[in-house]
């Protein structure tokens, strides 16, 4: 499969400085021949121009430690956490290491794809979505208190969506000496879409419309897209997003419109409803032939 990428990165209405950082290999360039197409978006956070330069650091770093020396099929996990590891090893010591003040932190999600595999590594919220047949799956977790909130039961989605403590992350690269890494693993099939973004974009953009964007556009389109109707939408923050699809035999990268179902429990609802009112009428009329076969 040929891999087509994207990505947009925007201030925002809102914030000074843009403290998102983002990479994407070039997928036809020799080092994503031989490792694998690398991308990543990271979401910096700290005092003045402090979140910008913990951003940078975790992609920098992520880049040459990932394509800095050769790599065997079965290494990518392990490169992967390691320059997770590292980046925030650097971020740490130019950071908190200083004492409270000089404090700084980010988030990071990065994906590798390499021939059919594709590897996720994430710390924080900023996420991953895979969008295969017409629906987007979130892969990765978010570390954050609301997200954990949602998993305790303790709050709806809905609720975690408005709360104003959704912005509160409990893991980032940078905030301690060191730091677990999620790692997912997929196989991935032909016409399948990655997309990588910030809170700034998916706080704003939910499943149904990012596939609808996704699924519509080229990546560097789609991207774009992205970001643009997250600001239009009143993100108050920097707005961030990548975007991957495995082409197809014969694919093109001209737009091409399409209709997507709402995802989740929703998409459920309809049907399910119609299925109870079938069986209440069979009910109905069971008990209306019976009563009359006993009269």
């Amino acid at each position: 499969m040929r891999v087509a990428v994207g990505a947009a990165t925007d201030t925002g209405t809102v914030r000074e400085e843009n403290e998102d950082s983002v990479f994407v290999a070039d997928p036809e360039g020799e080092l994503a021949q031989s490792h694998g197409v690398l991308l990543a978006v990271a979401d910096g956070m700290g005092g003045y121009q402090r979140g910008e330069v913990a951003a940078q650091i975790a992609v920098d770093t992520l880049r040459e430690d990932y394509y800095g020396s050769e790599i065997g099929p079965t290494e990518v996990p392990l490169r992967l956490k390691q320059a997770f590891r590292h980046a925030n090893e650097l971020i740490y010591q130019n950071g908190s290491a200083n004492g409270d003040d000089n404090m700084m932190g980010t988030t990071l999600v990065a994906a590798v794809i390499r021939g059919n595999d594709l590897t996720i590594g994430n710390v924080g919220d900023s996420r991953a979505y895979l969008i295969r047949a017409n629906r987007a799956t979130q892969v990765t977790r978010d570390h954050s208190l609301v997200a954990e909130q949602v998993a305790a039961g303790a709050m709806t989605e809905q609720e975690a969506r408005e709360s104003q403590h959704r912005n509160i992350i409990t893991r980032a690269l940078g905030h301690r000496p060191r730091v677990d890494v999620d790692i997912f693993e997929i196989r991935l099939l032909a016409d399948d879409r990655l997309v990588l973004t910030t809170d700034g974009v998916h706080d704003y953009v939910d499943e149904e419309d990012l596939t609808r964007i996704v699924l519509s556009s080229p990546p560097e389109q789609a991207a774009r897209e992205l970001v643009q109707t997250a600001l239009a939408r009143s993100s108050n923050d920097n707005v961030s997003a990548v975007v991957a699809w495995m082409m197809p035999a014969g694919a093109t990268l001209e737009p091409q419109p399409v209709e997507v179902e709402a995802g989740g429990r929703g998409a459920l609802l309809v049907p399910v409803l119609v299925l109870i009112g079938l069986l209440v009428f069979i009910a109905i009329v069971a008990v209306i032939l019976f009563m009359g076969g006993g009269a």
